[in-house]
C-alpha cells in the first residue's frame, strides 16, 4: 500500500484529513506519515465523530510512550543489536522502526488492525528500513528474543499477555504512560521516560512521564 492509498484510509474516517510527513521531538533518527495537526482544529461531523470511536486511527499518532521507548531503542542500541524483536500493537511502527535502527536482525511489527500495518510498512520505507509485518502475535513462529509493547495497557483484556510474554521471550520491555505503578508478578519499574502525542492531544502533562517496565527472566 502507498501512501495515498493509506491516507485514503485515514480519510473514510476523517473528511479531507491528510497525512504528513512528521520529524519527531528528541528522535531526529526517524520520521513518521502522520495526522496533519491542522485536521485536529476543527469540529468534527457527528458522522466523523462515530467513525472515529467505531474505529479510531491510532496509527496516524505517535503515541508518548512509543515515542519515548523508541528513543530508549536506539540510546541503548545493546538490547537489540542481532536479535529477533517483536513489537506488540505497533500502532504507526515507531518502536519496531527504532530497533531496526539500531541493529535487531529482524523486527517484527505486529498489530491486529490492518491499516495499522500498513501504516507500518508505509513508515518503514519512508524510513528505508526493513520490517516484517504479522497480524496475530500467537500465529509468529520461531524464536523471539525480545517483545515489546507501548501504551497497551489500557486495555485489561491485554493483561494476560504479560505472562504469555515472559514465557515467550528472554527479555520483555513495556512501556505506559498510563499505568505507573504496574502490580503485576515478574515485572519490575526499570526507569521513568520522558515523551509526547504526536501530533498534539493537549494531553495533561502526567501523560509525558512514561513508565518503563522489565520482564523478569
Amino acid at each position: 500500500m502507498s501512501r495515498e492509498q493509506l491516507e485514503a484510509v485515514l480519510q473514510s474516517i476523517l473528511g479531507e484529513a491528510r497525512l504528513c510527513r512528521t520529524s519527531l521531538p528528541g528522535l531526529a533518527e526517524l520520521q513518521l506519515w502522520l495526522l496533519d495537526p491542522r485536521n485536529l482544529d476543527r469540529a468534527f461531523a457527528p458522522e466523523e465523530t462515530r467513525r472515529l470511536l467505531d474505529t479510531p486511527p491510532y496509527w496516524g499518532f505517535c503515541w508518548g510512550s512509543g515515542l519515548a521507548l523508541a528513543r530508549w531503542v536506539l540510546d541503548h542500541p545493546e538490547l537489540v543489536r542481532s536479535k529477533r524483536i517483536l513489537d506488540f500493537g505497533s500502532g504507526s511502527g515507531i518502536v519496531a522502526l527504532a530497533c531496526r535502527l539500531a541493529g535487531a536482525s529482524q523486527s517484527i511489527a505486529c498489530d491486529l488492525d490492518g491499516p495499522a500495518r500498513q501504516a507500518c510498512a508505509v513508515n518503514a520505507r519512508l524510513n528505508d528500513l526493513e520490517l516484517e509485518l504479522a497480524a496475530d502475535y500467537f500465529a509468529v513462529e520461531g524464536d523471539i528474543d525480545l517483545i515489546i509493547a507501548a501504551d497497551v495497557l489500557y486495555d485489561s483484556d491485554n493483561r494476560p499477555f504479560l505472562d504469555h510474554f515472559r514465557r515467550r521471550a528472554s527479555q520483555v520491555l513495556v512501556a505506559d504512560s498510563r499505568v505507573r505503578n504496574l502490580r503485576h508478578p515478574g515485572y519490575v519499574r526499570l526507569a521513568t521516560l520522558a515523551g509526547q502525542t504526536v501530533p498534539d492531544l493537549g494531553e495533561p502533562l502526567e501523560f509525558r512521564q512514561v513508565a518503563l517496565y522489565q520482564g523478569l527472566p
